[in-house]
């Protein structure tokens, strides 16, 4: 593994920051349990565990959708991300994460050298993960 510099790490942060900034945008409800997953999320952004922060992003968007938006503890996820999130790419960012927590034996899709030798294409997935997960903690105002 190479070590992230602190000037990456603080470029990432900054990058995470700005994105909430724009997002943040009057009152919002919000779930406390998404809301530590999502800190949890961000750090690893911040250190390039680009499939940790794909694996985090589903569980935040589930888990603030359930409390903030369904208030329904027993919907299914696929259901929950169709039927509440606004955005776009839902079923994308679902399945990509499904590649990644459940092993297909006549599809594999890590081998021990995905994190050297596909950086660019996992970051840029995390990077959309994030952009996701942050819309879905904002996509409706509070009252």
């Amino acid at each position: 593994m190479n070590d992230i510099s602190i000037e990456l790490w603080q470029q990432r942060r900054d990058w995470i920051d700005q994105e909430l900034e724009a997002a943040e945008v009057g009152v919002h409800d919000t779930c406390d349990h998404a809301v530590a997953l999502f800190f949890d999320m961000a750090i690893a952004y911040c250190a390039g565990a680009w499939i940790s922060v794909i694996v985090m992003s589903v569980s935040v968007i589930d888990a603030h959708l359930r409390e903030v938006e369904a208030m329904d503890d027993k919907i299914g996820t696929a259901k929950l991300l169709n039927d509440y999130y606004t955005g776009d790419n839902i079923n994308w960012l679902r399945k990509l994460r499904n590649s990644y927590v459940h092993f297909d034996t006549d599809n594999p899709i890590l081998d021990m050298n995905a994190h050297f030798e596909d950086q660019a294409r996992m970051e840029e997935e995390a990077t959309t993960a994030m952009r996701m997960t942050i819309k879905a903690l904002f996509q409706n105002p509070g009252w």
